[in-house]
């Protein structure tokens, strides 16, 4: 797939005979349909095929979420497709045909921004999930008092996600998320955190399995 400003066609979106013209972040790209497959798959192919389906059913529950936590990742991919990439090589773990997903090394978000140091979970009651984590005061480049936390809980019971944005100040060294969906289930955890003016992230950090009373 190449990049062009102007090609012999002029920009353009859309089929047009066997090319296809898209635009991303301003740049065009122009890429020919690929041919119809001759013969059976590898297993290599197939393997992959299977890590891609569990993965995508995986992210479809972030689907808002990791545009903005990705968003700077890369400058030649989407940010979804930066993060699907990401997580199929580094968080799918088993033996075909048994794949299944590490979530220690899920990535849902991605930048500069330092970690929480003594980060941890629990349940709080009331359908509610508290998060916790230490800060030493100090002001630094990627560590600032006015960054927020990023609260995020999974369940794969329902593939469903429950997040926030605005999870409390680092310096707060406490938030509570609202996860009355998952009442009674078991869910996976993550923090990250952002930026006051909302333009730089943290890699999030799982913090564990906890359950929603």
């Amino acid at each position: 797939m190449g990049s062009y400003v102007k090609g012999i066609l002029g920009n353009f979106t859309g089929k047009v005979g066997t090319v296809i013209g898209s635009n991303w972040k301003s740049i065009n790209y122009m890429k020919s349909l690929s041919g119809k497959r001759k013969g059976m798959p590898s297993s290599a192919q197939v393997e992959q095929q299977l890590k891609f389906a569990l993965m995508l059913r995986f992210h479809e529950a972030f689907q808002y979420l990791l545009p903005i936590t990705f968003a700077n990742s890369s400058k030649v991919m989407t940010p979804a497709n930066y993060a699907m990439g990401h997580n199929i090589k580094e968080a799918v773990k088993g033996v075909y045909p048994e794949f299944s997903i590490d979530y220690h090394k899920i990535v849902l978000s991605k930048g500069k921004l330092n970690h929480a140091g003594g980060a941890s979970v629990e349940g709080n009651g009331a359908g509610k999930i508290k998060f916790s984590w230490a800060w030493d005061g100090e002001e630094y480049d990627f560590a600032k008092s006015t960054d927020k936390a990023i609260l995020i809980a999974y369940c794969s019971e329902i593939n469903r996600a429950v997040y926030t944005l605005n999870g409390g100040l680092r310096s707060a060294e406490t938030g509570t998320l609202k996860a009355s969906l998952f009442g009674g289930k078991q869910v996976e955890t993550w923090i990250a955190f952002v930026s006051e003016d909302g333009t730089k992230f943290s890699e999030s950090m799982y913090l564990g399995n906890v359950l929603v009373e």
